[in-house]
């Protein structure tokens, strides 16, 4: 019989020794960590430091989890709390959605949850230390240790204790989340989170996460990014009904090749021997399933035409602010001066080009036909008008 590495209950009990708590909420999480535990034993060839950054993110997530329902649990106002019109970012990774979400969350109309919270949720933050709390340092000093493990890394992704957060990191503790397939090589449980799962129960638990971390400090509508909504905007319009999404569009090849790039370099940190090409497999896949599905959704009504903005990664990278104002415009709301200005100086601190640069990766790297791909991509590039980037 195979020793298996990782036990659900061990890592469960850990969590309650650290909080003292003993309620998960809904069960729902069970499902997805099972499945998440048994791939990273069978599939994802962890080294040592692979298996303890394992133990020690899913005892964390755990931890939250338990945090907040028993926060909640204790104060019943929480879960009452509206959380109406948010703003979500959803294009395709390596599309610009990240620079497009740090920019967008530096005006004060727009909440958007930053990493520090999502690192360590409670007490829920309280408006009075918003700037100076304990948890923002701490947070940091776990994001300057990226580049230390991962050489490299933040030229991929930026990070940073108050930089906006994604929305895969909320859901992680329900443990549907695309975070684990991108951090680790677990084809079976990406097969069932992509094809199979429920995401209706990771929604509840995302719109109870927002809940708790507006009631110590609120605002007036809540800005929210992941990728990974593309491929469920069934659960995601179910859950939020009002939502207005940004959906980012650009040369699928590219995409391909920076994700693929960016997930290799990702799973150096717990495996050996990962390879862009292994990545280009699963996302050469993976993202025409959810380029079909966007498709899909503005055909049946699933994301109503009058609740989407489309932006062009081209038009975005040659003029951000342009793109930025047509938003605005789209959105009904104020584009301010202020806002502008502390954007500008953003950028201008931030100088990459938001989804990954030629210089970092090849497509040659990922192995893929490139003629074959650009006859997948044909009809979603006709359907929303994205043009051709050069292959190299």
């Amino acid at each position: 019989m195979t020793t298996r590495r990782f036990n659900r209950q061990q890592l469960v009990d850990a969590a309650v020794e650290r909080t003292g708590l003993d309620d998960l909420g809904e069960p729902t999480w069970q499902e997805g960590l099972d499945r998440l535990l048994d791939d990273l034993d069978d599939s994802a060839r962890l080294n040592d430091v692979g298996a303890v950054l394992v133990e020690t993110e899913t005892v964390n997530y755990l931890s939250n989890r338990l945090a907040i329902v028993e926060w909640g649990a204790s104060h019943p106002g929480v879960s009452e709390g509206a959380v109406a019109r948010p703003v979500v970012i959803c294009g395709q990774p390596r599309t610009g959605t990240t620079i497009l979400y740090d920019l967008l969350a530096l005006d004060p109309s727009h909440r958007a949850p930053l990493t520090w919270e999502v690192d360590s949720p409670c007490p829920p933050p309280a408006t009075a230390t918003f700037e100076t709390d304990p948890r923002i340092d701490e947070s940091q000093a776990v994001a300057d240790m990226a580049d230390v493990l991962i050489p490299g890394f933040s030229t991929f992704h930026p990070l940073g204790a108050r930089l906006a957060q994604e929305c895969v990191r909320i859901t992680a503790s329900d443990f549907r989340s695309m975070i684990f397939p991108t951090q680790y090589e677990v084809p079976h449980y990406n097969r069932w989170l992509l094809h199979e799962a429920d995401m209706a129960p990771a929604y509840r638990w995302h719109r109870a996460f927002l809940q708790h971390l507006q009631s110590g400090h609120g605002g007036d509508r809540w800005l929210l990014k992941s990728p990974a909504h593309l491929w469920h905007l069934g659960a995601l319009m179910a859950e939020y009904p009002d939502a207005m999404v940004i959906q980012t569009h650009r040369d699928p090849l590219k995409v391909i090749a920076s994700v693929s790039a960016l997930a290799a370099h990702l799973r150096r940190m717990a495996a050996d021997s990962p390879s862009v090409a292994t990545a280009a497999a699963q996302y050469s896949d993976d993202i025409f399933v959810g380029l079909d599905r966007s498709m899909a959704a503005r055909g049946d009504g699933t994301l109503p035409a009058g609740q989407v903005i489309d932006v062009q990664f081209g038009d975005f990278m040659a003029d951000p602010f342009l793109t930025i104002g047509h938003i605005y415009d789209q959105l009904g709301t104020e584009f301010s001066v202020e806002s502008e200005a502390r954007m500008r100086a953003f950028l201008a601190g931030h100088p990459g080009d938001g989804g990954g640069g030629g210089s970092r990766y090849s497509f040659a790297d990922t192995g893929l036909d490139p003629g074959e791909l650009r006859e997948r991509a044909c009809g979603y590039q006709q359907f929303f008008g994205v043009v051709s980037e050069e292959i190299v």
